[in-house]
């Protein structure tokens, strides 16, 4: 579903992504772990299209098209939607508005639209919150429902996540856990999904997992047991052993 083969990127000038090697299969979801700045959330822009990421060499393959020279716009049209790490507020927009127009462009019909934003909101339980402006005195759960909500009703085939369960308490973990869970369960969706804890793997099955450090992967394995060691030892273990392996 989606292959990159040796990616190098550069953003601002500086070289982030460095060589990454990745497959996403139908039906996967692969957790993306790694410390602070070492370019995950920078993978993830370069996926979708981000004007400010330069593809220095590499290829990003998305059931077989070529996503490099596309606009952000059409890697969108082909399958792919971006859950942002820190979305913005808008002030005097409402969620519901805003949902519904994104459901609209998506060509429902007004009642289609309604029907699928009830289906979401209860999934989310963020019935409470469609009237209130956009992550306006949202809490932090709530922003990030709020942010999965909105990605999954444009019903994206392949998922970028970054960090879901960032700022999270436990209640909400589980319940944004179990939303893309039943996301990913229906037509062969997959994902990559960024998280810096690990605290959401309990919550999502995950096919696999792989850790970034400076912007390689620098290890891949079980999930379980990636996070677990991550958890324990800390990502730069990872980093030692890739260097015991060469």
């Amino acid at each position: 579903m989606l292959y990159l083969k040796s990616l190098v990127v550069e953003l601002g000038g500086k070289t982030v992504i460095k060589g990454v090697d990745f497959q996403v299969k139908r039906g996967e979801l692969a957790l993306l772990m790694g410390p602070n700045g070492s370019g995950k959330s920078t993978l993830l822009h370069a996926i979708i299209g981000d004007k400010r990421c330069r593809l220095v060499s590499g290829s990003i393959l998305f059931n077989g098209v070529e996503l490099a020279g596309l606009a952000m716009e059409e890697r969108v049209r082909l399958g792919l939607g971006l859950g942002f790490q820190f979305p913005p507020r808008l002030k005097g927009v409402k969620l519901r508005l805003l949902a519904l127009r994104i459901l609209e462009k998506r060509g429902l019909a007004r009642d289609e639209a309604e029907k699928t934003l009830e289906e979401y909101s209860r999934l989310l339980k963020m019935e409470s919150l469609l009237g209130k402006d956009f992550n306006v005195g949202f809490s932090g759960g709530e922003v990030k429902r709020a942010e999965l909500m909105l990605t999954l009703i444009q019903n994206p085939r392949f998922l970028l996540l970054d960090e879901p369960d960032s700022g999270v308490d436990v209640e909400n973990l589980a319940l944004i856990g179990s939303a893309i869970s039943q996301y990913l369960s229906s037509n062969g969706k997959a994902a990559i999904l960024i998280t810096h804890t690990g605290h959401i793997a309990k919550h999502v099955k995950a096919s696999e997992a792989h850790v970034m450090i400076d912007g390689r992967i620098v290890c891949s394995g079980d999930p379980g047991e990636m996070v677990s060691n991550v958890m324990e030892h800390g990502f730069e273990k990872c980093a030692e052993c890739r260097r015991a392996r060469r």
